[in-house]
Order: C-alpha cells, then structure tokens, then sequence
C-alpha cells in the first residue's frame, strides 16, 4: 500500500471515531441503528466498553448521548462540570456537540450501553482537543 494511501486511511478511520476507540481503551460496537421522527436524524445503539485503568478520549458527538452503566463504573467528565461517578445500574445523558470523556479508575472493564440520536451521515464520535 502507498504512503498517500496509508494516510488517507487514517484521516478517515480518525472521522469515523473507530481510532479514538483503539487508541483509548474504549470498544464501541455498534449493535442497532434506525431512522427516527426527527428528520434527517438516526438512532444508534451501542456496546461500549471502557478497560480498566483508562480514558475513553476527550471527544464529542453529533447528537445527544444517553447511556446506562451495565456494570463496572465510571467516572463522567464534561466540560464546565464537576466529574461525577457513575455506577452499574445509572445513567447518563450528555447533550449534542458537548466535549466529555470518562474515565475507568477501577480493576475491571466497565460496560456500558449508549444510545446516540444524532445527525445521519456525520461520525458517530469526533476527537476533541
């Protein structure tokens, strides 16, 4: 594979979200997605998994964020906010275009699912500075 290539590569895999992803520690594994009332508007589903000792990644998304802690905890950053904690069985909700990270402090993964209802066509998470 060229160089030019390899590098348009990674500019698209960065677009995606899917590098923040491996970089971080943070899995996202998309499991459902559909069209919802909101024109030009998706809902996607997602398996979200933060490994121990990790940041997710300061990033923001193009849509609200609404997520439940299946297990493990987190610690939930947003800019502006005080960091709050967030344990198996909580929830979260994190508004369009918002920077935030999260953080597992603890000794075993935390899993979690979120539900994104953002813009069509747009990626599902962007890197933040």
């Amino acid at each position: 594979m060229h160089y030019k290539n390899l590098v348009i590569l990674s500019i698209v895999a960065l677009m995606t979200g899917s590098a923040l992803a491996q970089i971080s520690g943070l899995t996202r594994t998309v499991v459902g997605r559909a069209d919802v009332s909101v024109p030009g508007r998706e809902a996607v589903v997602a398996r979200v998994e933060v490994a121990p000792g990790t940041y997710a990644g300061r990033h923001t998304h193009p849509g609200d964020e609404i997520s439940y802690v299946m297990d493990g905890e987190v610690q939930l950053l947003i800019d502006g906010q005080s960091p709050r904690t967030i344990k198996a069985g909580e929830s979260f909700v994190v508004p369009a275009g918002v920077v935030h990270d999260a953080h597992n402090n603890g000794g075993t993964a935390a899993r979690v699912v979120g539900v994104y209802v953002v813009e069509k066509g747009k990626p599902l998470a962007s890197p933040a500075p």
